[in-house]
């Protein structure tokens, strides 16, 4: 038997491998080990490897995303005339055997010569700004909602049963009886005339539920908590002004996006996280260009930010097709198939904060009633549990996404109205189009 050597097309002839390190870099340029340099993190150490390149002609580079550390020689490549693309770390695995920092690098450099690697999808830099405050936002509330919580827990030690008479002990009853309460006062009776007039508990419940046992230490971490919790108050309205400046410079770039205009969404609830001083509405309206995704059932403000800072306004062109798209989400089943069958069709894991925020709106939409949307969670819900409602309804909402941004399309779902009769009629074909199926499958089957 005569063997046969396989051939490849080389893809990208003046391709570079590197792998990411937290203490160095290791670039490799071609498949010998003379060809391999190792590099530092710091900036000096970066240029020197950017100079090296170049001087030897290289003309992409293909890196793994690890941790943080990529970021800054990400950027640097990018400034320079050499394409740079970023892969997830699980394409790279190499064969089962010896695993060094030079082997690794030079596997990658194989595989992108080779034209096998393809990149991630990074958003621009004004993008990636904004993504940075609101994800630093949401660390923020992370934070008060921790401080809460350990509020909650002391004042239960103190036997300060508050959480019991209020929905919110942040609220506005709340917050005016811990300042109290950490002012030195010890009296239910006063405490209770703290009581907001929306408050649903009457001024003799809540003393009865304020009286102390006067633990000091209880006491002076109800003090360091509060403090906590007021001063990262204050950092998110700081941040919050951060992203109105950042969102209105970019509105302003546009005279055709500064002069769009909405009318204000009155049904739209706005809860303690939402940005007080900036008009998403009209902001998430004039961003993408006149579409308008409140008009989805579901979508809160927190939403439309996420999909604003994870997004971009141009990202969504990055991805072909609506399959595309809830594939990079990781909201739509990878089906495995062997020999004609469906081995598994299972979701893959892991997600985003994109993902994270469409689930969360696929689950406020299951709590709606008798709406396009509801209707459909409904359905899946009756079969196949909540959960997997709640999946499905993510993806519904990620398709209809990309049909709105990539192809410019406004929200319009079915409203046909049907009378009792035409109800019945389609029922009737759904039970008769099951019984058809049920039938052609017993048919397969052959008597023993």
């Amino acid at each position: 038997m005569v063997r046969t050597k396989l051939k490849m097309d080389i893809i990208n002839p003046n391709a570079a491998g590197i792998d990411i390190g937290s203490r160095s870099h290791f670039v490799a340029i071609n498949q010998e080990h003379s060809d391999v340099r190792e590099f530092g993190v710091y900036a000096q150490d970066t240029k020197e490897l950017l100079t090296w390149l170049l001087d030897n002609d290289v003309k992409t580079v293909a890196m793994e995303s690890t941790g943080s550390y990529w970021q800054n020689l990400y950027a640097e490549l990018q400034n320079s005339t050499i394409e740079v693309i970023l892969i997830n770390g699980k394409f790279t695995k190499n064969i089962k055997g010896r695993k060094t920092d030079v082997l690794d690098c030079m596997w990658i450099q194989k595989l992108h010569t080779l034209g096998i690697l393809s990149g991630s999808f990074l958003p621009d830099l004004q993008t990636e700004y904004l993504r940075t405050l609101v994800r630093h936002r949401g660390n923020l509330i992370e934070t008060t909602s921790q401080a809460s919580n350990r509020m909650s827990q002391n004042m239960r030690l103190m036997n300060l049963r508050l959480d019991v008479v209020v929905k919110d002990i942040v609220g506005l009853t709340g917050l005016r009886i811990i300042n109290e309460i950490c002012n030195g006062q010890t009296n239910g009776e006063q405490l209770a005339k703290l009581r907001h007039g929306n408050c649903k508990k009457s001024e003799e419940e809540i003393a009865k539920a304020l009286q102390s046992n006067n633990r000091q230490d209880y006491l002076f971490v109800l003090k360091q908590e509060l403090r906590k919790y007021q001063d990262a108050q204050q950092l998110i309205m700081e941040c919050d002004d951060e992203i109105k400046r950042v969102l209105d410079e970019f509105i302003n770039q546009d005279q055709v996006k500064k002069a769009l205009c909405i009318d204000k969404k009155v049904h739209k609830r706005i809860n303690k996280n939402t940005p007080k001083n900036i008009d998403l509405n009209l902001i998430a309206y004039q961003y993408f260009d006149g579409i308008d995704l409140y008009a989805i059932e579901g979508f809160s403000h927190g939403t439309v930010l996420t999909l604003m800072s994870e997004l971009g306004e141009k990202g969504i062109l990055e991805f072909q097709n609506a399959q595309h798209f809830t594939s990079w989400l990781r909201l739509a089943p990878n089906n495995k198939i062997s020999g004609g069958r469906i081995l598994s069709s299972r979701t893959p894991k892991g997600s985003n904060r994109l993902k994270i925020a469409l689930r969360q709106a696929a689950n406020a939409i299951g709590n709606l009633k008798d709406t396009h949307l509801s209707n459909f969670f409904n359905r899946i819900a009756y079969r196949k549990g909540r959960a997997v409602a709640v999946s499905a309804t993510a993806r519904k909402l990620a398709t209809i996404l990309w049909n709105m941004l990539y192809k410019k399309q406004q929200y319009s779902p079915p409203t046909i109205y049907e009378y009792l009769d035409q109800k019945r009629k389609r029922k009737v074909l759904e039970l008769q189009k099951q019984i058809a199926n049920l039938d052609a499958r017993m048919s397969k089957i052959q008597p023993a």
